[in-house]
């Protein structure tokens, strides 16, 4: 039996039964369980087995989707408008300066090493995306509670759409080079640039209607049982017109969860908090070791000297970017020291921005070599280069940045690892 005849229920049913346990071993090694459920994924991936082929990585995509969502929705679930008064405006000055420093670190260090402004662009542009996803599952598994961990939530939360922003601006600009090359600019890179302020207004505007019209339906239900079936058929919904849209379905939903904790009872909003841990464990599961087969052992060779670049100028901005804003911001001495090890993971958010890259650069630029009677432009090498770097380095980043968590949040006394 080969693989496409295998059912695809079958595949979900084995990967969750076979995720657990490798998940549940990790404890022995004191590593998170998402650490488990990514080797599930290197071994069941194109890498290894190959059971999960391309095909079917992308007949699964939409669990992927749902994952993401549902993390989004709880991260605005955590984000009250009260507990961030209490964290400070430092919160505010941390997302601004992690992002920026993670975008001019890595764009200095990667011009330095190209000498090409395009490619720094892109790189630094993508640098500041992060996955809250791989953040969120450490805090939920070892239950993790305080300042630092509320601090986590709100700067995963928003600092994607200020990724998303600078991405926009850096893209735009990049193209507008590539252009230049071949004198094909025009004013079009200013409705370019007008992109990414789109995404997030119609991003907030979606989400407010959505959790409005979840909340004055949810209100008239009596079991609290029932809640979670429409909270999940809205998810879903919103994940659809999303995609219908082309908007982020990352703060569309977050939205969504920030409106439904700032405006319903506390016992409304306990209703959904109480209910989402019953069903997120399976959809970290498939999320993580979808994540893991991705890994193509193949091309780690490729990753090279500027792959090294991009973690260390990443790493350095995230973390230094982190201590900077806190210290403006005069946040308490924990947060100052350990939240800037909690951001670095990137995955989805990050591997999306490159796939955008290697579509819209697609020809753009002058011809730099010729393949098999093929012309490759400088848009074309761009797309390729990042595409490869970033999914590698990804993985990566997957892998240290919930190891970093788990350690930031017990250096700061959040977390109780005598329970797990």
């Amino acid at each position: 039996m080969t693989t496409a005849e295998i059912p695809i229920l079958l595949l979900i049913g084995a990967t969750i039964i076979f995720g657990f346990y490798f998940g549940r071993n990790m404890k022995y090694l004191k590593l998170p369980s998402i650490i488990g459920y990514m080797l599930l994924g290197v071994l069941l991936g194109p890498s290894l087995l190959n059971i999960f082929n391309d095909q079917i990585q992308q007949d699964l995509s939409f669990i992927t989707e749902i994952a993401l969502g549902f993390v989004a929705l709880s991260i605005g679930l955590e984000l009250k408008i009260s507990t961030l008064r209490r964290l400070g405006k430092g919160i505010v000055y941390i997302i601004l300066m992690e992002s920026f420093m993670a975008f001019l670190l890595v764009f200095i260090f990667v011009l330095l090493f190209t000498k090409n402004l395009p490619t720094a662009l892109i790189f630094a542009s993508v640098a500041p995306a992060s996955a809250p996803a791989g953040t969120v599952a450490v805090i939920q598994e070892y239950r993790a509670k305080g300042n630092l961990t509320k601090a986590l939530y709100a700067v995963v939360g928003f600092d994607d759409g200020v990724g998303i922003v600078i991405f926009g601006f850096g893209a735009a600009i990049a193209r507008f080079l590539l252009m230049q090359q071949t004198s094909a600019a025009d004013t079009s890179i200013a409705l370019a640039m007008l992109t990414p302020f789109k995404e997030v207004i119609f991003s907030l505007l979606i989400g407010s209607v959505i959790a409005i019209a979840f909340s004055l339906l949810a209100r008239r239900i009596k079991n609290p049982n029932d809640v979670i079936g429409l909270i999940f058929g809205f998810v879903l919904a919103s994940i659809g017109i999303c995609s219908l849209l082309h908007l982020s379905l990352i703060l569309t939903n977050m939205v969504i969860g920030m409106i439904i904790v700032n405006t319903q009872t506390h016992g409304f909003v306990q209703k959904i908090d109480t209910r989402l841990p019953t069903f997120m464990p399976i959809l970290f599961i498939l999320f993580f070791t979808l994540a893991g087969t991705n890994l193509h052992i193949n091309e780690l060779p490729s990753l090279g000297l500027l792959g090294i670049i991009y973690v260390i100028a990443r790493t350095a901005g995230l973390i230094w970017g982190s201590k900077i804003g806190a210290r403006i911001g005069k946040s308490e001495e924990k947060i100052r020291k350990y939240l800037g090890l909690g951001i670095l993971s990137q995955a989805g958010v990050a591997i999306g921005l490159s796939l955008i890259v290697k579509h819209e650069f697609q020809g753009l630029g002058k011809i730099v070599e010729i393949v098999n009677g093929a012309a490759i432009t400088m848009g074309d090498r761009i797309g390729m280069t990042v595409i490869t770097t970033i999914t590698v380095t990804c993985i990566f980043f997957e892998i240290i940045g919930p190891i970093l968590t788990k350690y930031a949040l017990e250096k700061a006394g959040e977390i109780d690892t005598g329970q797990h």
